[in-house]
C-alpha cells in the first residue's frame, strides 16, 4: 500500500513540473529562436553532464521569468495593486 502511495505522489510532482515547468524552455526557445524541444533535450542532456546542476539553473531561470512578469505585468487600473 506504501508503494502506491508513493507511485501517486511521484507521479503528481512529475505532472507539476510538466504543467509548469515547460513554460521555461518555450520562452527561451522564443528568445534564441529555437524550437522549444531541442531546448527541453539540451537540459536533459546537460543534467547527464553536470549531475543535475543544470536542473538548479532551470530552476533559477523559471523563478526569475514568474518574477519579471510579476514586475512588468500590465496594470489597468490603481485599484489592481
Amino acid at each position: 500500500m506504501h508503494k502506491i502511495y508513493n507511485m501517486i505522489f511521484v507521479n503528481s510532482v512529475r505532472h507539476y513540473f510538466e504543467r509548469h515547468g515547460y513554460h521555461v524552455s518555450s520562452r527561451l526557445a522564443d528568445r534564441l529562436g529555437m524550437r522549444a524541444q531541442n531546448v527541453r533535450l539540451f537540459f536533459i542532456y546537460i543534467s547527464f553532464v553536470t549531475v543535475g546542476l543544470s536542473f538548479g539553473f532551470y530552476l533559477t531561470i523559471a523563478f526569475l521569468l514568474k518574477l519579471k512578469d510579476m514586475i512588468y505585468t500590465k496594470r489597468s487600473s490603481v485599484f489592481d495593486l
